[in-house]
């Protein structure tokens, strides 16, 4: 089990930057961030990714998995996979399809997904299931054909929120491509117990988020050890599995002291003994 920390957090730095932060600090990887600050697939020339790629060879860090949320920087939420009108739903597909050909470009194994978006007012949730399994199975055809998985992870409010939920998704599809990006803070917010959850999660996860929770199980991401979620439970739970790929730290929160809490973090890891 290695450890990556995600670029969410690095908007303030470039993406090149980030990558030498986060290999001087001793994490395996990083999590690129396709929008915001970073390498959105609009605005993302051969240049760019030669000069991340070249950071990635010259520091040894590995792609932990590529963050496919923001299609705005605005709201990242919308437009989603199951917006009423059809024109301004094809912009989440599209730019889906080119996170992939990023994530191709950088020899990333999968992109992570919003779990469909927030259900339209009036809509119900099974109008928004088979919406946004017809929005994905546009985007399948380019996962297959460049061997880049969909993660879709399941996130408090919005449409995919629980194991049951991504488990009845998941059947709704049929293609090996989509996977589950397995946030255990997430899961926590819902009322699930993460380490319980792996068991069941596991053989669809190749790629794992933690962070802590507050224990009002509100949705903050918060710095590891400083909320209420038993961290060392769930990775011993993960290990346990026999897991043998990345988990990223995602604290996007903390924009402001990004560099400051990527150490804090990979500390606590090392405490605890995980590094």
């Amino acid at each position: 089990m290695d450890f990556g920390f995600s670029a969410n957090a690095f908007q303030e730095y470039g993406p090149v930057e980030t990558v030498e932060v986060l290999a001087d600090i001793g994490y395996d990887g990083v999590e690129l961030l396709f929008g915001g600050s970073h390498l959105h697939p609009d605005d993302t020339d051969e240049a760019d990714v030669a000069a991340v790629r070249d950071a990635l060879d010259d520091t040894g860090l590995e792609v932990s998995n590529c963050n496919a949320f923001m299609v705005t920087a605005e709201d990242f939420q919308h437009p989603s996979y199951i917006e009423e009108n059809a024109e301004y739903r094809q912009q989440r597909v599209d730019y889906t399809r080119k996170a992939l050909e990023l994530a191709d470009d950088f020899d990333a194994d999968h992109v992570s997904i919003q779990p469909g978006g927030p259900i339209p007012e009036g809509q119900s949730r099974e109008w928004g299931m088979e919406t946004f399994a017809q929005s994905l199975n546009e985007v399948i055809p380019t996962a297959e054909r460049l061997g880049v998985d969909v993660l879709v992870e399941p996130e408090p409010d919005l449409l995919v929120e629980t194991t049951d939920q991504f488990l009845d998704f998941v059947e709704m599809v049929d293609s090996e491509a989509v996977g589950c990006n397995f946030d255990a803070g997430h899961l926590f917010c819902v009322g699930e117990d993460p380490a319980t959850a792996v068991e069941t999660l596991g053989p669809y996860t190749p790629h794992y988020h933690v962070e802590d929770i507050p224990e009002d199980r509100s949705h903050e991401h918060t710095q590891l050890g400083d909320g209420a979620m038993d961290i060392d439970g769930f990775l011993e739970a993960v290990d346990d599995s026999g897991y043998e790929g990345f988990v990223t730290v995602e604290l996007y929160p903390y924009q402001e002291t990004a560099e400051e809490t990527a150490r804090e973090s990979y500390a606590y890891l090392e405490d605890h003994g995980w590094v």
